[in-house]
């Protein structure tokens, strides 16, 4: 693999949603989530590291090094399980081999890093790990990213849909359809901000520059590949990225975050955002403080 990074960085990503549900609430029925005392958009970290992580195993379809930890129908269990079986550990004699071998901690925790690309960048809490005594279960991972927040309110709208497939024959026999419904939002811009630490990157999880230009483009392309009926047009518009000349950073993130300026085109126009094109996007790189230079992606 490549080196590990050496750079602090910062990013804002903006992505959009037409007539879809960018990240449903089941708390709510599935509604798209939403500030209440504001009405602005909300989508979950959460939501958004499952995007990256499921382009990734999209595109290096579990090679060496790239496999996900976090992923659907594989229990974490299993995944622990192989590296006990490629260290030679066997579970439960765990306590007994850390006499003998102090370092046993930081051998299946870096073993993990190695091979599981999310662990590498997000961290994980490996519960095996922690249950057999062993002090790397919970790992900071240098990539973090914040809620996504839309940047004007958005009002979430219930259609009504219809199906003419009946679910069982008893209920054929009384009607020729039945009827559902799903939330949309009809437009709306949302802003993501996150982090990319190269002093937990150096110290805990080996990310390297070859695992920091393949976030890049997961993140550019999280929504290219997960199209669905609730998600049918979502889009990464732009990502914005700031580089510190330095591992522990040249500025505070705050001050880098509102360079960023996300405003109407037309500041009188009142009617609600249909399109990207109604906004502008501004970074202001006149004013950025010394050691920190900005790159614009997509």
């Amino acid at each position: 693999m490549s080196d590990i990074i050496k750079n602090r960085y910062e990013f804002v990503v903006l992505f959009d949603v037409e007539n879809g549900n960018p990240n449903g609430d089941p708390d709510a029925g599935n509604m798209p989530r939403v500030d209440p005392e504001t009405g602005l958009g909300l989508v979950t970290d959460v939501c958004l590291k499952r995007k990256i992580r499921n382009y990734v195993e999209t595109v290096k379809e579990d090679s060496t090094g790239y496999r996900i930890y976090i992923k659907d129908n594989i229990p974490l269990n299993r995944s622990d399980a192989q590296a006990y079986a490629e260290l030679e550990l066997e579970p439960g004699k765990i306590k007994d081999l850390k006499k003998k071998d102090p370092d046993l901690d930081l051998k299946v925790r870096d073993w993990m890093c190695k091979n599981f690309y999310d662990i590498r960048t997000f961290g994980a809490v490996m519960t095996t790990f922690v249950k057999d005594s062993l002090n790397c279960g919970q790992v900071r991972g240098p990539v973090q990213l914040g809620f996504a927040r839309s940047v004007e309110p958005i009002v979430p709208q219930e259609v009504t849909i219809t199906r003419i497939a009946i679910t069982t024959e008893a209920d054929a026999e009384k009607k020729g359809t039945e009827m559902g419904r799903k939330y949309i939002v009809p437009y709306g811009l949302y802003r993501c901000e996150g982090f990319v630490s190269a002093n937990l990157a150096r110290k805990t999880t080996g990310f390297t520059d070859e695992d920091l230009s393949l976030l890049w483009e997961a993140i550019l392309n999280m929504f290219e590949h997960d199209h669905s009926a609730a998600r049918g047009k979502m889009a990464v518009r732009e990502l914005i990225v700031f580089r510190h000349d330095s591992e522990l950073g040249n500025a505070p993130a705050w001050k880098l975050f509102e360079s960023v300026s996300v405003t109407r085109k037309n500041p009188d126009d009142t009617s609600p955002a249909r399109s990207y094109y109604d906004y502008q996007i501004t970074v202001d790189t006149d004013h950025l403080p010394a050691g920190v230079t900005c790159q614009r992606l997509g």
